[in-house]
């Protein structure tokens, strides 16, 4: 198992590298706001001539996230690309091509139907009632409070209809109005277990870590390309499976377990690493300069 090493700024290892691969929730964002010192550390890393793509597990289109950055004051300047599990299942359920090709236009959204931007411009239709779908859909939970049960009646109704259950991002927890909850990655686990079909986009596929270094300068090798994220499954594994440097912040999805210090616990982070084969080869406790 390779050794991580806790970090306090990230200014004490970025010369290191060329270019970064910043996650967006748990990283820029608590889930309720922009945090400024990451924004602040991003423009640091790019007046030293970094280049940095925004890679996010989020059912969010690039137009809907690059709007919120907007928003907040976040210049976009900052990003050579911005790639979301969103976009790329929009792509996918566009062309109907490989498993997308067999969907049929009718879906039935679990959770939260505040989004579903992925389908905007598609001949895909929402329906109320899971018998007249031909799949469910999950963008997040609806309440933070959801727990996996809170969804278990709809997922066995699907299941027991054989209709395959597709989510952008993999994510087993995520962020609600601020709050750290239960994500589409858990149903899509649980649902599997029930004996459904998944079709899930996003980090840790390797194919998300290709696009972002697709969108890099071509002269940019994978050893000088450093990951930043807060979940060790999609994220961190992301990274390891690409082959590239990563970063963990521990005071993301993971704060219950890994704590709130300042200085981030290594023996946590150890032992999150263990239990869930994906390891980081530096923890911050936030995204600092």
């Amino acid at each position: 198992m390779k050794m991580i090493r806790p970090i306090v700024n990230i200014s004490k290892i970025i010369e290191n590298y060329d270019a970064v691969i910043v996650g967006f929730n748990g990283v820029l964002s608590d889930g309720a706001s922009i945090k400024q010192e990451a924004v602040n550390a991003l423009i640091n890393a790019k007046t030293r001539g970094k280049s940095i793509v925004l890679c996010s597990n989020t059912g969010l289109r690039v137009s809907q996230l690059s709007d919120f950055l907007v928003q907040n004051k976040v210049p976009l300047k900052l990003f050579d690309a911005i790639i979301t599990a969103g976009e790329i299942l929009h792509y996918k359920l566009k062309k109907r091509s490989g498993e997308y090709a067999s969907l049929g236009r009718n879906f039935y959204i679990l959770g939260s139907r505040d989004n579903i931007g992925v389908f905007s411009q598609l001949d895909y239709h929402p329906v109320s009632d899971i018998e007249h779908a031909s799949f469910i859909y999950m963008d997040s939970a609806a309440s933070a409070e959801d727990t996996p049960d809170t969804y278990l009646h709809e997922l066995e109704h699907a299941a027991a209809l054989g209709l395959p259950f597709v989510c952008a991002g993999n994510d087993t927890s995520s962020y609600k109005d601020g709050k750290i909850c239960v994500a589409s990655g858990t149903l899509a686990e649980q649902y599997a277990v029930l004996g459904g079909s998944i079709l899930t986009v996003g980090k840790p596929d390797p194919v998300v870590m290709a696009y972002c270094m697709e969108a890099m300068p071509s002269n940019i090798t994978k050893d000088k390309i450093l990951v930043i994220g807060d979940n060790m499954s999609t994220d961190i594994k992301g990274a390891n499976l690409a082959g590239f440097d990563s970063v963990l912040v521990s005071k993301g999805v993971h704060v219950n377990f890994l704590g709130e210090g300042y200085i981030s616990d290594v023996a946590k982070t150890r032992e999150l690493s263990v239990n869930i084969d994906a390891y980081p080869d530096f923890v911050i406790s936030n995204l600092r300069w």
